[in-house]
């Protein structure tokens, strides 16, 4: 795995730095407010987005769901991970 490669460790850190209430899940406000804070996704339908990470649909996104839907986007992660360290 080259260096591009997604960390799971970088996920878990944005999954903590979004997870602002500590539940282990992120709730569409948490999910909004990062995305918000990114200043880089102003123009994603922060809804939508969350369905398709959101991928057994019960309104919160979880460890497992980010780190699948940042494995099939690396370059999210990275740009994610600049932002939090």
């Amino acid at each position: 795995m080259g260096d591009n490669a997604p960390n799971k460790a970088d996920c878990e850190l944005i999954f903590k730095s979004i997870d602002k209430n500590g539940d282990g899940k992120i709730s569409l406000d948490e999910f909004s407010d990062a995305v918000k804070a990114s200043g880089t996704c102003s123009n994603v339908d922060v809804p939508s987005k969350m369905k398709e990470i959101d991928k057994d649909g019960d309104g919160f996104i979880s460890i497992d769901e980010l780190w699948e839907f940042f494995s099939a986007h690396p370059q999210m992660l990275k740009e994610a991970v600049s932002k939090v360290a």
